[in-house]
């Protein structure tokens, strides 16, 4: 491939490294990248720089005619002007034009052939291009040869500072986005996960266009061929439930349903390493290993062994691998319509049960909603689990108004008879910095008693606060543990909380009560 050339964008380097495999990709970053080792596992170990998490609050989405019309504007989606993301490819393309050596990765996003895209990453980075390399879905040598022109590309220049100065850009960091040109410019942090998340906001766009749900969610498949599919923001358990021994990983973070039933958008994982454990991760413990990649970590600088409670970089740190390092992994990354359908929540307050059976209505509220705890180093500048809500298990990334996501799933759990659960894999005995985070154990335990249809049937109580039935009997899990107020040694504390926590609730309800039906309105907590 000596002549692939990315003329056509205005870069003038010769020097192009186009879909690397892994061992040279190593080198590179061995020879080029400070901070870059081999760990003792094999995975490369690297480092983002300043910034170790997202910038969610740098991110905007071109005002231009061709997508005005469907972008939801406001807290999330952030206008920025045609001139000024002009400005940002220009700077961009500058920046790259005078490096000696640039990486391009060429991928697909979607598993299922009739939907997926092709995407172009540009890099200066040999550590970003292993990270897309394991993220997009890899095509094989007779595709690369065929794969044109790219669908969307993205242009990282992430180690070069945006113009502060330019409408619409408030740092030096900026990622910006143009739905009419197709692609994506990233300038002032070198975060690999902005690329990833990059790509699920551009599918998070185009999907619904084709009555194809975008999901913020993992999902696997058990030996009878049911489906479960796990929403939640990061930290509330996504990639560690859905790495289950006995059912097959269909992916852990991004997937789509469509008529035709539930599909990957990657080719990869991005697992949180902090506290990883053999013992209670193993299939993500052994799949860091040789073609990974290790965020950010602590290392002992003789043996290479990582040290995953160490959080003195950050309490982010991150392993990227391709999804076949898995063992169970399904390959192609498909399955079927889901049957079970789950949504995660880390309830920093401690009030939630750990598990919760819902009404079509009460999915919808809680979906809508998408309450959780921001989970340190996830993102710049938090530092501690907060509470947060975010829409959809994924306000982020959408694009559309949570509405029309949420219409989407409503009517595919109707259609295909899901049942929906809420878990909590958040705090229980009190609140953060009283109570614990609930026992892993006792989380897995729910899962397989949701999977096994035991909870289905199981005997229940409604929480006289949010309305939902919670299950007084699971097995492996102590009958006490199920019922949150009874963890709580000051029962009138517990009250005071769930009564606070449910305010909150109701109060940031009132931001899509003018687009929800007087059913789910009425499917929140009560007062």
């Amino acid at each position: 491939m000596a002549d692939f050339s990315l003329a056509r964008y205005g870069i003038e380097t010769t020097h192009i490294i186009r879909n690397a495999t892994p061992a040279r990709l190593y080198e590179y970053a061995l020879r080029y990248e400070k901070g870059s080792h081999i760990a003792s596992s094999g995975a490369l170990i690297a480092l983002s720089g300043e910034k170790t998490g997202r910038s969610p609050k740098d991110k905007r989405i071109v005002d231009e005619p061709s997508s005005r019309d469907d972008v939801w504007w406001g807290p999330v989606n952030f206008k920025l002007p045609e001139s000024s993301y002009r400005l940002n490819l220009d700077r961009a393309i500058d920046y790259l034009n005078t490096r000696d050596l640039l990486f391009v990765v060429d991928g697909f996003a979607g598993w299922d052939p009739r939907y997926r895209i092709k995407v172009r990453i540009i890099t200066t980075r040999a550590y970003h291009a292993l990270f897309m390399h394991n993220m997009l879905i890899r095509p094989t040598p007779e595709e690369l040869e065929e794969f044109g022109d790219p669908d969307y590309v993205i242009f990282n220049a992430g180690e070069f500072p945006a113009n502060r100065h330019a409408p619409g850009v408030d740092s030096k960091t900026s990622v910006s986005l143009h739905f009419g040109r197709k692609e994506m410019v990233i300038l002032g942090t070198q975060y690999a996960g902005e690329m990833k998340k990059g790509v699920f906001t551009i599918m998070h766009y185009l999907m619904p266009k084709q009555d194809v749900l975008s999901m913020h969610c993992s999902a696997n498949m058990g030996p009878d061929g049911k489906v479960s599919i796990f929403f939640g923001l990061s930290g509330t358990g996504k990639t560690t439930l859905s790495a289950d021994p006995n059912r097959a990983l269909i992916g852990d973070d991004e997937h789509c349903w469509s008529d035709h039933g539930v599909f990957n958008i990657e080719g990869g994982c991005y697992a949180k390493a902090i506290d990883l454990s053999p013992t209670d991760e193993p299939e993500i413990y052994k799949a860091i290993r040789f073609g990974s990649v290790l965020e950010n970590v602590v290392y002992d600088p003789e043996t290479r062994e990582v040290d995953f409670h160490d959080t003195s970089i950050t309490q982010n740190t991150r392993c990227s691998y391709p999804i076949h390092f898995i063992d169970n992994a399904r390959i192609p990354c498909v399955g079927g319509h889901p049957n079970n359908v789950i949504l995660l929540t880390a309830d920093a307050f401690g009030v939630l049960p750990p598990v919760a059976k819902l009404t079509p209505e009460q999915a919808m509220y809680h979906f809508i909603s998408g309450y959780t705890a921001k989970v340190a180093g996830t993102e710049v500048g938090v530092v501690e689990p907060e509470a947060t809500f975010s829409a959809c298990f994924g306000a982020p990334f959408l694009v559309w108004h949570p509405a029309r996501y949420a219409e989407m799933l409503a009517e595919r759990i109707q259609k295909h008879g899901a049942d929906t659960w809420l878990v909590n894999t958040g705090w229980t005995g009190g609140p953060y910095g009283v109570g614990h985070r609930m026992r892993i154990a006792h989380t897995r335990a729910i899962i397989d008693a949701i999977h096994a249809g035991e909870l289905r049937d199981a005997p229940t109580v409604e929480d006289p606060v949010f309305g939902f039935a919670v299950p007084t009997v699971c097995t492996g899990v102590p009958p006490e543990v199920l019922i949150p107020r009874n963890t709580w040694a000051d029962k009138e504390a517990y009250d005071a909380t769930a009564r606070k926590l449910a305010r909150l609730f109701i109060d940031n309800f009132k931001t899509f009560e003018s687009g929800a039906s007087d059913a789910i309105r009425n499917a929140g907590p009560r007062l």
